[in-house]
Protein backbone atom coordinates (compact mmCIF):
# COMPACT_ATOMS: atom_id res chain seq x y z
CA UNK A 1 0.00 0.00 0.00
CA UNK A 2 1.50 3.98 -1.17
CA UNK A 3 1.84 6.49 1.42
CA UNK A 4 1.00 10.06 0.45
CA UNK A 5 2.49 12.98 1.80
CA UNK A 6 2.66 16.38 1.80
CA UNK A 7 6.16 17.52 1.14
CA UNK A 8 9.05 15.49 0.71
CA UNK A 9 11.28 14.74 3.91
CA UNK A 10 14.65 14.48 4.82
CA UNK A 11 14.34 10.55 3.64
CA UNK A 12 12.59 10.86 0.58
CA UNK A 13 15.02 13.62 -0.32
CA UNK A 14 17.95 11.29 0.45
CA UNK A 15 16.61 8.96 -1.81
CA UNK A 16 16.25 11.28 -4.71
CA UNK A 17 20.13 12.38 -4.13
CA UNK A 18 20.87 8.52 -4.31
CA UNK A 19 18.90 8.04 -7.72
CA UNK A 20 20.68 8.10 -11.02
CA UNK A 21 17.48 7.88 -13.15
CA UNK A 22 13.99 9.65 -13.14
CA UNK A 23 11.10 10.07 -15.18
CA UNK A 24 8.99 13.04 -16.21
CA UNK A 25 5.41 12.71 -16.69
CA UNK A 26 2.85 15.43 -18.21
CA UNK A 27 -0.16 16.05 -20.50
CA UNK A 28 -1.93 18.53 -22.30
CA UNK A 29 -5.79 18.47 -22.10
CA UNK A 30 -5.89 16.52 -25.31
CA UNK A 31 -3.34 14.49 -27.04
CA UNK A 32 -1.02 12.28 -25.50
CA UNK A 33 0.81 11.82 -22.20
CA UNK A 34 4.66 12.39 -22.39
CA UNK A 35 7.00 10.04 -20.15
CA UNK A 36 10.35 10.49 -20.70
CA UNK A 37 13.25 9.47 -18.42
CA UNK A 38 15.55 11.92 -17.10
CA UNK A 39 19.35 12.40 -15.82
CA UNK A 40 22.42 13.92 -15.62
CA UNK A 41 22.91 16.69 -13.02
CA UNK A 42 19.68 18.29 -14.23
CA UNK A 43 17.70 18.28 -10.91
CA UNK A 44 17.59 20.39 -7.43
CA UNK A 45 15.63 19.60 -4.48
CA UNK A 46 15.25 23.40 -3.38
CA UNK A 47 12.84 22.03 -0.19
CA UNK A 48 9.95 20.17 0.82
CA UNK A 49 7.53 21.45 -1.88
CA UNK A 50 9.79 22.65 -4.60
CA UNK A 51 11.97 21.07 -7.06
CA UNK A 52 13.84 22.40 -10.12
CA UNK A 53 14.39 20.43 -13.25
CA UNK A 54 17.13 21.59 -15.91
CA UNK A 55 16.08 20.92 -19.05
CA UNK A 56 18.38 20.11 -21.57
CA UNK A 57 18.05 19.91 -25.41
CA UNK A 58 16.31 16.92 -27.25
CA UNK A 59 14.92 15.51 -29.71
CA UNK A 60 11.35 16.72 -27.82
CA UNK A 61 10.17 19.22 -26.08
CA UNK A 62 6.94 17.91 -25.19
CA UNK A 63 7.08 18.90 -21.39
CA UNK A 64 7.14 22.51 -22.64
CA UNK A 65 4.08 22.37 -25.24
CA UNK A 66 2.24 20.58 -22.39
CA UNK A 67 2.31 23.37 -19.86
CA UNK A 68 1.47 26.41 -21.68
CA UNK A 69 -1.82 24.16 -21.83
CA UNK A 70 -1.89 22.32 -18.34
CA UNK A 71 0.77 23.24 -15.28
CA UNK A 72 0.38 19.31 -14.17
CA UNK A 73 3.84 17.49 -13.66
CA UNK A 74 4.80 14.28 -12.42
CA UNK A 75 8.01 13.22 -11.26
CA UNK A 76 9.14 9.54 -10.31
CA UNK A 77 11.97 8.04 -9.25
CA UNK A 78 12.09 4.00 -8.60
CA UNK A 79 15.39 2.41 -7.04
CA UNK A 80 17.09 -0.19 -8.91
CA UNK A 81 19.57 -1.02 -6.10
CA UNK A 82 19.18 -1.38 -2.27
CA UNK A 83 15.57 -1.62 -0.69
CA UNK A 84 12.89 -1.60 -3.17
CA UNK A 85 11.19 1.75 -2.92
CA UNK A 86 8.81 4.18 -6.05
CA UNK A 87 8.93 7.84 -4.98
CA UNK A 88 6.11 10.32 -6.92
CA UNK A 89 6.37 14.16 -6.65
CA UNK A 90 3.08 15.16 -7.96
CA UNK A 91 2.30 19.17 -8.65
CA UNK A 92 2.16 22.36 -10.79
CA UNK A 93 5.16 23.47 -12.56
CA UNK A 94 6.34 26.50 -14.75
CA UNK A 95 8.86 27.50 -17.57
CA UNK A 96 11.53 29.66 -16.88
CA UNK A 97 13.51 30.47 -19.89
CA UNK A 98 16.98 31.75 -21.10
CA UNK A 99 15.03 35.40 -21.02
CA UNK A 100 13.16 35.08 -18.39
CA UNK A 101 14.28 37.12 -15.21
CA UNK A 102 14.92 34.54 -12.44
CA UNK A 103 17.03 32.30 -15.36
CA UNK A 104 19.97 33.49 -13.80
CA UNK A 105 19.24 32.79 -10.27
CA UNK A 106 17.83 29.43 -11.34
CA UNK A 107 20.78 28.35 -13.43
CA UNK A 108 23.16 29.08 -11.16
CA UNK A 109 21.86 26.09 -9.23
CA UNK A 110 23.07 23.84 -11.82
CA UNK A 111 26.69 23.16 -13.44
CA UNK A 112 26.85 25.20 -16.30
CA UNK A 113 25.37 23.29 -19.71
CA UNK A 114 25.48 23.72 -23.24
CA UNK A 115 22.05 23.25 -24.86
CA UNK A 116 19.92 24.25 -21.49
CA UNK A 117 17.08 25.23 -23.34
CA UNK A 118 14.30 25.53 -19.95
CA UNK A 119 14.30 24.99 -15.91
CA UNK A 120 10.95 23.59 -15.07
CA UNK A 121 10.15 24.65 -11.35
CA UNK A 122 7.62 21.98 -9.86
CA UNK A 123 5.83 23.01 -6.63
CA UNK A 124 4.82 19.59 -5.06
CA UNK A 125 1.57 19.24 -3.62
CA UNK A 126 1.54 15.67 -2.86
CA UNK A 127 4.22 12.73 -2.76
CA UNK A 128 3.57 9.17 -2.91
CA UNK A 129 5.84 6.34 -1.89
CA UNK A 130 5.28 2.63 -2.79
CA UNK A 131 6.50 -0.58 -2.76
CA UNK A 132 8.29 -1.25 -5.57
CA UNK A 133 8.66 -4.83 -5.29
CA UNK A 134 8.75 -5.61 -9.43
CA UNK A 135 11.77 -3.01 -10.03
CA UNK A 136 14.44 -4.92 -11.50
CA UNK A 137 17.74 -4.78 -9.45
CA UNK A 138 20.34 -2.67 -12.34
CA UNK A 139 23.73 -1.47 -12.06
CA UNK A 140 24.73 2.13 -12.77
CA UNK A 141 27.78 2.49 -15.10
CA UNK A 142 27.74 5.95 -15.65
CA UNK A 143 26.33 8.84 -17.29
CA UNK A 144 26.51 8.82 -20.98
CA UNK A 145 28.52 11.88 -22.44
CA UNK A 146 26.88 11.88 -25.69
CA UNK A 147 24.47 15.12 -25.42
CA UNK A 148 27.26 16.95 -23.75
CA UNK A 149 29.60 16.12 -26.85
CA UNK A 150 26.64 16.88 -29.36
CA UNK A 151 25.80 20.19 -28.06
CA UNK A 152 29.50 20.95 -27.95
CA UNK A 153 29.73 20.96 -31.44
CA UNK A 154 26.93 23.18 -31.94
CA UNK A 155 27.15 27.48 -31.66
CA UNK A 156 24.72 29.00 -30.38
CA UNK A 157 23.07 30.48 -33.60
CA UNK A 158 22.95 26.07 -34.54
CA UNK A 159 21.35 25.47 -31.40
CA UNK A 160 18.42 28.12 -31.64
CA UNK A 161 18.16 27.10 -34.88
CA UNK A 162 17.92 23.63 -33.66
CA UNK A 163 15.14 24.11 -31.24
CA UNK A 164 13.10 26.09 -33.99
CA UNK A 165 13.67 23.28 -36.70
CA UNK A 166 13.06 19.97 -33.87
CA UNK A 167 11.71 21.43 -30.85
CA UNK A 168 8.67 24.27 -31.68
CA UNK A 169 5.97 22.22 -31.50
CA UNK A 170 4.68 18.51 -29.25
CA UNK A 171 4.14 15.40 -31.20
CA UNK A 172 0.90 16.73 -31.09
CA UNK A 173 1.02 20.00 -32.89
CA UNK A 174 1.02 22.23 -30.63
CA UNK A 175 3.59 24.77 -30.00
CA UNK A 176 5.84 24.83 -27.11
CA UNK A 177 6.68 28.34 -26.25
CA UNK A 178 9.42 30.32 -27.36
CA UNK A 179 12.64 29.10 -28.26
Amino acid sequence: MGKRFERLDDSHRRFIAEQHLYFVATAAPEGRVNLSPKGMDSLRVLGPNRILWLNLTGSGNETAGHLLESPRMTLMWCAFTARPMILRAFGTARTIRPDDADWAELAAQFPPQRGARQIFDLAVDLVQSSCGYAVPFMDFRGDRDTLRHWTEDKSDAELRTYWRERNAETIDGKPTGPG
